[in-house]
Order: C-alpha cells, then sequence, then structure tokens
C-alpha cells in the first residue's frame, strides 16, 4: 500500500516537473535599424549618408573656416556639421542684405588673388571655358553638394557640356531651408563666378526634390522664380532647430 502511493507521488511529481519546464525560445534575429528619414516638400524622404574622404573633410574645415572668419562667429564642430553651424550663424545674425556679401568675402579669401586673376585672363568666357568649369565642378566639389554629373544643353545653336545636375544637394538637404540656399548658396555664388572669375552661371535649385542645375555661360534670370519660393515653415531644419529668421 506504501509502495502503491509512492509510485503515485513519484508520477505527479514527474508530470508537474515536466509541466513547469521552462520551454525553449528560438530568438528572431534583431533587424537592422531602419535609415533616418526627413519631410521635405516632397515628402518624407531618407536621409543621404556621406562617408567623407580626407580630401573632403580638408575641403569642407577650410571652407568652414574661411566663413568664420568672414562673419567672425566662431564654432567647434568639426566636418560638415561645422560648415552648417558656420552657414547657420550667419543666417542666423545677419540681416538677409548682408549675408550674401558675407559668403562672397569668404570665397574670395579662400582663392589666392593671383590664382583667381590668372583664371579670369586665361579663361575668357567660351565653349571651353563652360565646360571645364562644369568638369570641374563635378570632380572637385561633391565633397560640397553632393554627387553631381554633366549635362549638355543649348549654346548659340550648338550642344555644350555646360550643365551641372546635382541630383540631391547636400547642404540643401541639411538644412532644407530656402533662404540658406538662396542667399549663402545660390547669390553669391553666382556674383563670385561672375564678378571674380568672369563666368556667368545660373544656378537653378528645385525645392521639390532639392536637385540643382548649375548652367555655365547663362546669366541669372532677372524674374528669378527661385527668389519668390516661400519658405518650408514646419519642414525648414535651420528654422525649427537653430531659429533661423529665413
Amino acid at each position: 500500500m506504501k509502495k502503491s502511493y509512492a509510485r503515485r507521488i513519484k508520477r505527479c511529481s514527474t508530470v508537474r516537473s515536466v509541466m513547469v519546464r521552462p520551454q525553449e525560445v528560438t530568438l528572431a534575429p534583431i533587424p537592422p535599424p531602419p535609415a533616418p528619414v526627413r519631410d521635405t516638400v516632397a515628402g518624407t524622404t531618407a536621409t543621404t549618408v556621406y562617408h567623407d574622404t580626407w580630401f573632403d573633410n580638408l575641403a569642407i574645415g577650410y571652407l568652414s573656416r574661411q566663413l568664420q572668419a568672414a562673419s567672425g562667429l566662431k564654432n567647434a564642430k568639426p566636418g560638415y556639421e561645422g560648415l552648417i553651424e558656420a552657414a547657420v550663424a550667419i543666417s542666423r545674425v545677419f540681416r538677409l542684405e548682408t549675408q550674401g556679401g558675407i559668403v562672397a568675402k569668404a570665397l574670395e579669401q579662400a582663392m589666392p588673388s593671383y590664382i583667381v586673376t590668372m583664371i579670369k585672363v586665361m579663361m575668357p568666357p567660351s565653349k571651353f571655358s563652360r565646360e571645364y568649369f562644369a568638369a570641374f565642378t563635378t570632380i572637385f566639389f561633391p565633397w560640397l553638394v553632393g554627387p553631381c554629373e554633366v549635362k549638355e544643353s543649348e549654346v548659340n545653336g550648338t550642344r555644350e557640356k555646360n550643365v551641372v545636375f546635382i541630383p540631391k544637394c547636400r547642404f540643401l538637404e541639411s538644412t532644407n531651408c530656402v533662404g540658406m540656399c538662396t542667399n549663402l548658396c545660390k547669390i553669391p555664388s553666382q556674383k563670385f563666378m561672375q564678378e571674380s572669375l568672369g563666368v556667368s552661371v545660373y544656378m537653378s535649385p528645385n525645392f521639390e526634390d532639392m536637385s540643382c542645375e548649375m548652367i555655365f555661360g547663362q546669366q541669372p534670370p532677372e524674374d528669378d522664380p527661385a527668389l519668390k519660393q516661400p519658405c518650408f515653415r514646419t519642414k525648414c531644419i535651420a528654422k525649427q532647430t537653430y531659429g533661423v529668421n529665413c
């Protein structure tokens, strides 16, 4: 009787131990984090990730220091973030009428005067100079504006490779600011190229997809549609993050 009762107790204990034994769980692999997104006029898009080379960082740092020297506003941020901070400081502190002049001064200081004079004398307006400036931009300035390519357009009835197409401008994407694009990039760059290097260029940004065209040999129109573009307001990173009055 006692042996039979002991066997029943042992059987029940075995059943209970099986019932409470933890189940083996196979964990699913952790999915990779989603790409960062940013709101633009065109909608929500993935933010471009750049891997700057040593040359890129050298050029970015040099231009950032020139902007800081021209404005008198210093910052200690490295890389492209420091360049954007220098531009934001100009946009936040100075009036619209003076912002372009500060950037133009920085561009003039960035290039030795004898090189500027030599380029202006040796490369007068021509098909060669227009195509040269377009090719030069695509090779040496992706660190500033992002990847770009040369395209053709018609000049005086002939086809020339005088257009630089930027699918997504790095500067515009970093700020999402119409005012900073026009006042700190477009207008001073057009002025510097015309007055210092002797070549006309029309920069035509597309604020819907953040692309831009640089058309060498073309004067900016008096009724420039880019200058009529309203602020992005709630989607303007410069306004929302840095308090820029654009």
